[in-house]
């Protein structure tokens, strides 16, 4: 486990929360990292679940060639016009302004409708498949001047931070994880609710999975993808989740990010939940940033059995 600050092979490491977050320095990531480097920017996203770069000057093939330092890059079969076509491993985010489009709405009523209430836009990476993403590399190209700003919540702290007896109880318990949770339909046809059922993905999961590199115990909830705990009424249900999710999203377990061209975000999809800005749309300012996520595993509960497919997902197929 990596030291709480220190310099490692030339690596500098600078936490900037009590329970996540580390600003790293001393390295060019355009150059390439040894391996002393590379171990220690890996102990530093496992121990402090986010990292952080500055003053960066990656283009695309030096993103992929980073990413693929630490693990195999995800490839997606659908992503819209903004992403390069070169690249097939980098998604552009500026792709999700195209999607309420797609189905008759404004991007801003899109994301109201997916996102309403204040814990929905709380997610991991692809957190509805049976085999989310590892890591997830961004990085900034074009930001605001003011706004924009990324938060992200360490969901090992949260699970330490329960109560014994409540810890004791979500260890034994799974959860519905589902593509579209939440969203609220428009009157008559839409066009995304029909998206949905044909493009379904869902995926039980265990409450608590267990870290496939730390043998942390995670607090496996999100407000995105997270549908009914298992084999408890909706009603105990819907009490359990806001209690969890309430938990997880505690700020002393948060980090909160500031953008600027050049920067990278580094951090353990298994481990963490981020939730995207919402203070910035309204301003008029570019945000343009490039995303590479690494292939994961199946989580594993503490009762060491495996997250169950429930329909529209295969492990290693995207």
């Amino acid at each position: 486990m990596a030291k709480d600050t220190g310099t490692t092979g030339g690596v500098e490491i600078r936490p900037v929360a009590g329970y996540i977050g580390a600003e790293i320095s001393g390295v060019d990531l355009a150059d390439g990292l040894d391996e002393a480097q590379v171990a220690a920017v890996r102990a530093a996203v496992l121990r402090w679940k986010v990292v952080f770069f500055r003053g960066q000057r990656l283009d695309h093939d030096g993103h992929v060639r980073f990413a693929r330092l630490f693990g195999e890059p995800v490839v997606l079969r659908k992503r819209g016009s903004a992403s390069p076509d070169e690249h097939p491993e980098i998604e552009t985010t500026a792709d999700r302004l195209e999607l309420g489009g797609r189905f008759g709405m404004e991007h801003d009523e899109w994301l109201r409708r997916r996102r309403h209430h204040p814990l929905r836009g709380w997610h991991c990476d692809h957190g509805a498949r049976i085999d989310p993403p590892a890591a997830t590399i961004l990085r900034a190209e074009t930001v605001p001047p003011y706004g924009g700003d990324t938060t992200w919540s360490n969901l090992a702290a949260a699970y330490a931070g329960l109560s014994g007896p409540v810890r004791e109880f979500a260890d034994g318990l799974r959860a519905e994880h589902r593509l579209g949770v939440g969203y609220q339909p428009r009157a008559g046809d839409d066009a995304y609710v029909r998206h949905l059922l044909d493009h379904q993905v869902a995926t039980l999961h265990p409450l608590v999975r267990v870290h496939p590199e730390t043998g942390e115990r995670v607090l496996f909830v999100n407000g995105y993808y997270l549908e009914q705990i298992a084999d408890v009424s909706r009603a105990e249900s819907r009490l359990l989740l806001e209690l969890l999710l309430e938990q997880a999203t505690r700020p002393e377990y948060t980090v909160r990010f500031r953008w600027e061209p050049g920067s990278v975000a580094f951090w353990d999809n298994r481990a963490t939940i981020h939730l995207a800005p919402s203070d910035n749309a309204h301003l008029g300012h570019p945000r343009t940033m490039h995303r590479v996520m690494l292939t994961g595993d199946v989580p594993v509960g503490v009762d060491g059995k495996p997250s169950e497919a429930v329909v529209g997902t295969e492990p290693g197929r995207w």
